[in-house]
């Protein structure tokens, strides 16, 4: 245990040194910010049926399908480019450990960023003294159930990108690998919703596994404060999986 205490330190280390890892942090809170303050513009233009927080959450596809292979491609890629991942896998370190060590330092850095965002209703409350707008930006539930989403559904979308960067030397191809994986598990469940039945009166036995994998969906019900517990099987099962296909990537290696 104290061994992979270890390797995670080296590793969340080695992530706050990366120049990659500032870039994407960067890159998030500035487009965030800049998406943030067009809501609240909106806001002054035409009334608006849901909240700030409501309405900023359901853009986290924007910054997940840059932030997570920025955070994920040097993940394995670049020390199966180096031959330090041969190197290190010949210590006493696992594969088992190595990932989940690499895992856990960048699903810790996602969500400092992520908490990041919470000084963005606090500024906007700064320039206003109306106790209206002050409720109408700290909306609670929306706040925190769309950050419970985020965590939960981080999750699954890092641990994809480490399955990603283990596949390739390329930063760039593993970069690529993860954006496309992401836009399937986020919005190609959505577009298989789409698709025509044979026939009006078609049984629809398979429209139901469908609408479980809905991001979209999983999202609204958390800033609604509805807390399911079928997301969290739905997230935590395919982590794992991620995390396992990785692991055996990994160990091919030795």
């Amino acid at each position: 245990m104290r061994r992979f205490f270890r390797v995670l330190a080296h590793e969340w280390r080695c992530l706050w040194l990366s120049p990659a890892s500032y870039v994407a942090g960067v890159l998030f809170l500035l487009l965030l910010g800049l998406l943030y303050w067009a809501i609240l513009r909106g806001f002054t233009l035409l009334p608006q049926e849901q909240t700030p927080a409501t309405q900023f959450f359901r853009l986290f596809w924007i910054p997940v399908f840059f932030v997570v292979p920025l955070l994920t491609m040097r993940g394995f890629a670049e020390e199966r480019r180096t031959g330090m991942l041969e190197r290190t896998l010949t210590t006493t370190v696992r594969p088992v450990q190595l990932v989940l060590a690499k895992f856990g330092a960048v699903y810790g850095f996602y969500l400092l960023l992520w908490a990041a965002t919470l000084l963005f209703p606090w500024i906007a409350v700064q320039g206003t003294s109306l106790e209206a707008g002050r409720r109408l930006l700290y909306d609670l539930p929306s706040l925190w159930g769309g950050l419970l989403f985020v965590a939960v559904s981080g999750l699954l979308f890092l641990s994809l990108g480490l399955f990603c960067s283990s596949l390739s030397r390329s930063q760039l191809v593993s970069a690529i690998l993860s954006f496309t994986g992401l836009f399937l598990v986020i919005a190609g469940s959505r577009l298989l919703l789409e698709i025509p039945r044979v026939t009006p009166d078609a049984p629809g036995g398979f429209e139901g596994p469908v609408r479980y994998l809905q991001v979209f969906e999983h999202l609204l019900d958390f800033s609604a404060g509805i807390v399911d517990t079928r997301p969290f099987l739905f997230y935590l099962s395919g982590t794992v999986l991620f995390l396992f296909l990785t692991t055996v990537a990994v160990a091919r290696r030795l």
